[in-house]
């Protein structure tokens, strides 16, 4: 059994997987990470390895790894490099590349190698707190891709910044008429040009790229992700949408992928005394 990690900005999500399939999973905010043992984790059997990214920082790190204790078990980190799995990194500086967006991108790569006569260029996205939108291949070269501000960050900042724009979270419309939807509405629009955008510079052929969306909810972002995913449909007949608002299975696989995809790419990073 392998306990499946990820640590994003806001929210840690994990999963217990072995041969047959997934045998638990969770969800949590990140200052609870350290309730862990006793409570998510307190009957779960002993994983044989535990691997995950982290991309919250070094706090993080120590709580999940403290969890790990009551199991004896090595916290295994995985890190992107020029290349794995496939997938060609070229990242000016591989490392700095987050290792969420580095495991997306062989979860992707992995799901379109199933079958190779379907192989296309795909852009891959992650909307949680930050939004990344990264672009891969048919030869499965990471091209490079785009960070930008959440659903909420985005809110928050005009709320923060200006004096008129404080006002309750609106719904999504196609032409809003308020200022609570005008603001929200915008955000999403923001994400899908965004997306959009990246598609329009690598696409062949119109049919043939596609679409690899990892969705997440973070606090009243369900209702965000699901307004996404909608918008988000039906871009092309031969794209694929995998979407899940609800939970993040760990180490940013999408969903039915299994963790053997990304175990080759790990590099143990044990905590230096």
């Amino acid at each position: 059994m392998i306990l499946v990690i990820d640590v994003g900005n806001s929210r840690m999500k994990w999963a217990l997987h072995d041969p047959r399939g997934w045998l638990a999973q969770g969800a949590l905010p990140n200052q609870e990470i350290g309730t862990l043992s006793l409570r998510d984790w307190q009957n779960l059997p002993r994983p044989v390895r535990a691997i995950g990214v982290n991309v919250a920082g070094e706090a993080a790190r120590v709580r999940v790894e403290g969890q790990l204790t009551r199991w004896r078990l090595p916290m295994e980190w995985l890190y992107a490099t020029s290349s794995a799995c496939g997938v060609t990194n070229r990242y000016d500086k591989a490392s700095q590349l987050g290792p969420d967006r580095w495991a997306s991108l062989i979860a992707a790569r992995h799901r379109a190698l199933d079958d190779p006569r379907a192989a296309s260029p795909c852009i891959v996205v992650n909307a949680g707190t930050a939004v990344t939108i990264d672009a891969l291949d048919i030869d499965g070269v990471f091209q490079g891709g785009l960070i930008l501000p959440g659903i909420r960050l985005m809110i928050e900042a005009l709320a923060e910044k200006t004096a008129a724009l404080k006002v309750p979270l609106g719904t999504y419309a196609h032409f809003p008429t308020s200022t609570s939807d005008a603001i929200y509405a915008g955000a999403i629009h923001a994400i899908c040009g965004a997306i959009e955008l990246l598609r329009l510079k690598v696409r062949h052929d119109d049919a043939l790229v596609r679409l690899h969306a990892r969705l997440a909810a973070v606090d009243r972002a369900d209702r965000q992700a699901q307004e996404l995913e909608r918008l988000l449909r039906g871009r092309g007949p031969r794209e694929a949408l995998h979407a899940e608002a609800r939970r993040l299975l760990g180490v940013a696989l999408l969903p039915g992928e299994v963790p053997e995809a990304v175990v080759d790419v790990v590099h143990r990073h044990q905590r230096r005394g």
